[in-house]
């Protein structure tokens, strides 16, 4: 079964949030569940990067405020939903 970008970008919030996949929807935003704090944070990015093969700006690591809005930020780097 071939690994769609969508699962990549899932299992980086699962690994890095310790959540069920069910709970990474697009609403899901930084600070509104106790897992997604600042440590928690730093952690996402890795494991973006990592998925990705790519290494996140500054200003994105700081926009990175939601799952739609990693979706928005990973488009930047040529990532396609």
């Amino acid at each position: 079964m071939t690994t769609t970008n969508n699962d990549r970008l899932t299992a980086a919030f699962v690994e890095a949030l310790q959540i069920d996949a069910s709970r990474v929807v697009d609403g899901l935003e930084f600070n509104s569940i106790k897992e997604w704090d600042s440590v928690a944070h730093m952690t996402l990015v890795a494991a973006l990067e990592e998925q990705f093969d790519i290494m996140l700006d500054t200003d994105d690591i700081i926009d990175l405020s939601s799952v739609a809005k990693a979706r928005e930020i990973l488009g930047k780097y040529d990532v396609d939903f």
